[in-house]
């Protein structure tokens, strides 16, 4: 009888049960819907912040003060100011929610200190980035918008040099993968791709998440393959060795380049539009009307965020062709399709297996894992073990 890769398919998806599957397209639909309520708190944020005049009282005592002591200082105390009123719908989105889906353990506690430490981290690059970001308007003028996504780019690269190994740390305890034989089937694929075998990690993600996943971050000798210990207390050894291997497709494939390209595009065409749209916006707000005045900044980011969310459909049109090439690079490496179906019925707790096509389109940054099942299964079909 032969092997018929649908039907293999129907049997891994129908296998989760109707319950979980319900859950999952309930979980999903949340997040979306979760994405529109968190503009319409992000604008009542901004809208609070410009009338009652906080940015501005601070630039009046801070009149006498260099450029960079202004506009870091004004950054900080709207991050400060916005995190302080943003706090109830963090709970609710980014905690109670989660709890309730079963999705974190993570007590309230530890959630609002990551939290804490995480806004300190922000204050303190975002300055930074803002103060040139207002250079650029400054002094480029009608340009400013090119520079400063240029800038954005190469910010965003800094980051991912320093965050693996300066920032990345502070939240979890990345170790070596214990010895056994995971490390070596690990080690031996990193060693066949070139990647050196202490930059594979394993990191206490149940801290924060329940979630079976991966991860690969950093460019360059910062790059780094991280594995939760949810996925590697919960997989088989086929299992690790095939989301190793798309992790790994990703590095070797530079799929992080990928994303500081696009990363400048977005936020070029961001700036452009924003810089264009800011008056009648900022009227309305009742900000000044002045896109280079720090004070204005609650509406700048207002109206990047709003433009972001246009833009994410193809932000994750890029994403979802990434995670397919990395797909087919752990078949051709490892060839475990079954490994990899298995792995992935795992993540459809938490992410609708059977989406919507504009659904997944609009809101998935992976292919639905139905059809990333049924690409296995024809891998397999394709592609007999010998």
């Amino acid at each position: 009888m032969s092997f018929s890769a649908e039907a293999a398919t129907t049997a891994y998806i129908d296998g989760l049960g109707e319950d979980a599957i319900a859950q999952a397209a309930a979980y999903t639909t949340g997040n979306q819907w979760l994405m529109l309520w968190g503009l319409l708190v992000t604008s009542i944020i901004t809208l609070i912040i410009v009338r009652t005049g906080i940015l501005t009282k601070t630039a009046e005592k801070l009149s006498q003060r260099g450029f960079v002591v202004r506009v870091f200082s004004l950054s900080a105390v709207f991050l400060l100011v916005s995190s302080l009123l943003e706090i109830p719908w963090s709970i609710f989105s980014g905690w109670w929610r989660e709890t309730q889906y079963d999705r974190t353990s993570q007590p309230l506690i530890d959630f609002l200190g990551q939290g804490l430490l995480a806004l300190a981290i922000s204050v303190l690059l975002a300055g930074v980035f803002f103060v040139a970001i207002y250079a650029f308007i400054q002094k480029a003028k009608k340009l400013w918008w090119f520079w400063g996504g240029a800038f954005t780019g190469l910010f965003t690269a800094l980051l991912m040099v320093v965050g693996p190994t300066y920032i990345a740390p502070l939240f979890n305890d990345y170790q070596p993968v214990p010895p056994g034989e995971v490390r070596n089937a690990i080690e031996a694929m990193a060693v066949e791709a070139g990647i050196p075998t202490d930059r594979i990690f394993m990191y206490d993600g149940s801290r924060q998440s329940n979630n079976f996943t991966a991860n690969v971050a950093g460019i360059g000798g910062a790059a780094r393959i991280a594995i939760s210990d949810v996925a590697l207390d919960e997989a088989t050894l086929d299992e690790v060795r095939a989301v190793t291997g798309h992790e790994v497709g990703h590095y070797v494939l530079g799929h992080v380049w990928d994303g500081v390209l696009l990363t400048i595009v977005v936020v070029m065409a961001s700036f452009f539009i924003a810089d264009k749209a800011f008056n009648p916006v900022a009227r309305l707000f009742g900000a000044r009307e002045d896109i280079g005045d720090p004070t204005t900044l609650p509406v700048l980011l207002f109206l990047v965020g709003v433009i972001g969310m246009f833009t994410q459909p193809v932000s994750n049109t890029l994403s979802r062709m990434n995670e397919t090439e990395a797909d087919h690079y752990s078949y051709e490496m490892v060839n475990l399709p079954d490994g990899m179906a298995s792995a992935l019925v795992k993540t459809a707790e938490y992410r609708n297996p059977r989406p919507g096509t504009l659904e997944e389109w609009l809101f998935y940054t992976h292919p639905s894992v139905e059809r990333r099942v049924r690409a296995a299964m024809e891998w397999k079909a394709n592609h007999p073990e010998s």
